[in-house]
């Protein structure tokens, strides 16, 4: 390795490298991707790597590199993407910004760099996401942030002043904002509200002051809010209870009073709520998330009351049970009539706009099927972009440079609207006599399939049904499937083991609300690895709904045969009983394929049968786990050894033979959460027999 005049790759991430780095590593200025991520590097990166102008990809995450960044690094015209993340580096970020004009991720979080954010930083035109968190920068957050087009900001953990600036609501795109434990002051800016594709907000551990602004309510896509630790007052918004899709809340340790809104009680996605230490009283919603909620969420409060461990009754109730035994008959003289009145009124109304709707939407199809010489059957939700003629302009007439994959049900396409909008256009296989496949089942799924709303969900745009083209529109989410992504050596290394296990927990999740939250609950039948997708934050989307049928209660057959082969329940191959617990087995193959790192093949049978019968796979209880999972990923260690274990049983529990002994996905989703409880020998001395032979609780 003594001449590196040629070199354009350099890639041995996830090693167990130690020393220096050669200093001549880019001697040849060709250097086009250098990624030694996850090894054991010190020292000061190669002085070559400063002027290096070649690069495109760099990759020195979680090592323990050193130097002064300001003075070690260079301008990087060719640059895109950068993670110097988890390493000793410090200086501050004093570059040529105007240099980076490709850069699209950077990430220096896990340092000692210190200084403040520059303004020039906003000259980074491409810079989409921005990662300085756990750093000791100071100052104040720049104005100029907004000139970006950022997707994620996260400059959480430092020792930022000052207060949030009002530009921050310009960046639109945005989808996570971590500003967290800083010392920020003054009010939460309400153009935060403008912000409407924002999932992750989080703004705790700071001393932001006054109310909280009404305008977050209009944060539709937001899933987590954390205020907590701040010197917020007034009343909680009622606004709030606009967030459908919310699903973690902490309001804690502030000085929040009045009672919680009403409005609270519809926030049917919730789970994890907490708003102890405040000023609160009257009250707990009727809403899931509150009543299932600790006493912890809630002590400290001036008088909150409701049917929770830990509360006092809401004395209210039996106040209000006289009152409407004397009240009952003027009830039913005056508010009755006048409510039926105000009911007929908003029917007949209702019924008016309706009807007009009908009558444009007929023109309107109408007219796009007289261009075709064809009748449009389509189904939108509000999206205005959302028009045959948008999607086939697109896709030039669905194009096969725009195909990004294929199922059994139809062709994947990448679609840029005229928004600017990206999606994801599943064009459906078409029968020989002309007719879409399964047409009927289809058309009564889809406003069942538009209205789920789930994080691990990939999201139902629409569907749309012509001559030429019939086709579902979904959310476009941007990794792709998880099966390329364990065929792609560099792609599978990003995917390390605490993502592996969030993406199983993501899946589980997924099918759970499915299978027990949807009513009638829905079966997918097509699990495998090209039905999940990963976002760029590696967060599990179940996709594909194609071959999914709504489940009845008098309903468990299915004249067809679906699924991938290789994950389809072995009871599908003798018996068109369907059921739940098809999916749970599929699921299960899918998690080991997950660990393993591809399709385990006959190390399914060998698990199902727990070796008891003979198969073609060379292992049997006694081959170490270490062996089975994922080469290409380090050892897992500590906390990662724990979860890879904890999986792995739970996975071989999905594989039983026999239907009625494996978990349901509800089980299966609340083992996931539980604490993974410590090795009690090191994970290079388990064998396998220690994963099968210690089956999950089904209680």
């Amino acid at each position: 390795m003594n001449n590196f005049t040629l070199l354009e790759v350099f890639i041995i991430y996830s090693n167990r490298f130690t020393g220096q780095l050669p200093q001549d590593i880019c001697t040849g200025g060709g250097l086009k991707s250098f990624a030694i991520n996850g090894n054991g590097f010190t020292g000061h990166i190669p002085k070559s790597m400063r002027n290096c102008s070649s690069l495109v990809r760099l990759h020195l995450e979680a090592n323990q590199l050193t130097g002064n960044i300001s003075e070690d690094f260079g301008t990087y015209p060719q640059l895109t993407f950068m993670d110097l993340s988890d390493n000793r580096f410090y200086g501050e970020l004093s570059w040529k910004w105007e240099g980076f004009s490709n850069l699209s991720t950077l990430k220096i979080s896990d340092n000692n760099i210190s200084g403040t954010i520059p303004a020039d930083i906003g000259m980074a035109a491409q810079l989409h996401s921005l990662d300085l968190s756990s750093n000791h920068i100071a100052g104040m957050i720049p104005k100029e942030l907004g000139q970006l087009r950022l997707f994620q900001l996260s400059l959480g953990d430092n020792e930022l002043s000052g207060g949030i600036p009002e530009e921050i609501g310009l960046l639109t795109e945005l989808e996570s904002l971590n500003l967290a434990a800083n010392n920020l002051s003054g009010p939460i800016p309400k153009k935060l509200g403008d912000c409407s594709k924002l999932l992750f907000l989080n703004l705790s551990k700071n001393k932001l002051t006054e109310s909280i602004p009404v305008e977050l309510g209009n944060l539709g896509s937001l899933e987590i809010l954390d205020l907590s630790q701040n010197s917020l007052t007034a009343g909680i918004p009622p606004q709030l209870g606009k967030l459908q899709r919310m699903e973690i809340l902490n309001l804690s340790h502030n000085l929040l009073s009045g009672s919680i809104p009403t409005t609270f009680d519809y926030l049917s996605s919730l789970t994890v709520v907490n708003i102890s230490y405040n000023e609160l009283e009257g009250p707990v919603p009727h809403n899931k998330a509150f009543q299932q909620a600790p006493f912890e969420a809630f002590q400290n409060n001036r008088h909150l009351c409701g049917n929770n461990t830990g509360l006092e009754a809401c004395v209210s109730v039996a106040i209000n049970k006289t009152i409407r035994k004397k009240d009952s008959k003027l009830v039913r003289v005056i508010v009755i009539p006048l409510v039926c009145s105000l009911l007929l009124l908003g029917v007949l109304v209702g019924g008016f706009f309706v009807l007009c709707k009908r009558i444009r939407n007929r023109k309107t199809n109408s007219e796009e099927g007289e261009k075709n010489g064809e009748d449009i059957y389509a189904m939108w939700g509000r999206d205005e972009d959302m028009k045959y003629e948008n999607i086939v302009k697109a896709t030039e007439g669905f194009d096969s440079k725009y195909c990004i994959g294929e199922g059994g049900y139809g062709v994947v396409y990448k679609a840029v609207l005229p928004t600017g909008r990206v999606v994801a256009v599943k064009k459906l296989h078409q029968a020989q006599n002309g007719d879409l496949t399964d047409f009927k089942a289809f058309k009564s799924e889809i406003c069942v399939l538009m209205n789920i709303r789930h994080r691990n969900i990939v999201k139902l745009h629409g569907f749309c049904s012509h001559a030429k083209h019939s086709f579902l529109v979904y959310k476009f989410i941007e990794r792709g499937s998880l099966r390329n992504i364990l065929s792609n050596e560099e792609q599978a290394v990003e995917l390390n083991w605490f993502r592996r296990l969030n993406v199983v927990k993501g899946i589980a999740n997924a099918l759970s609300y499915m299978h027990h939250d949807c009513s009638p609950s829905i079966i997918h039948r097509d699990i495998s690895s090209n039905n999940v997708l990963l976002d760029s934050e590696f967060e599990a989307h179940v996709s594909d709904f194609g071959t999914a049928r709504i489940l009845m209660p008098d309903s468990s057959h299915w004249t067809s045969f679906a699924g991938t082969f290789g994950y389809s329940a072995p009871e599908l191959a003798y018996t068109m009983m369907v059921n739940e617990k098809c999916d749970v087995y599929s699921f299960g193959v899918v998690t080991i394929e997950i660990l393993m790192g591809r399709h385990p093949g006959d190390f399914i049978s060998s698990l199902s049968s727990s070796f008891s019968i003979p198969s073609s796979s060379p292992m049997d209880e006694n081959t170490p786990l270490e062996d089975v999972i994922d080469q290409r990923l380090p050892t897992p260690r500590n906390k990662a050894a724990e979860g890879v274990v904890h999986v792995a049983r739970i996975a071989h529990a999905c594989l039983s033979a026999n239907p009625q002994f494996r978990p349901t996905m509800k089980q299966v989703s609340s083992h996931l959460m539980d604490k993974w409880h410590p090795l009690t020998k090191p994970f290079s001395e388990l064998k396998l027999e220690e994963i099968i032979f210690l089956p999950i609780s089904h209680q």
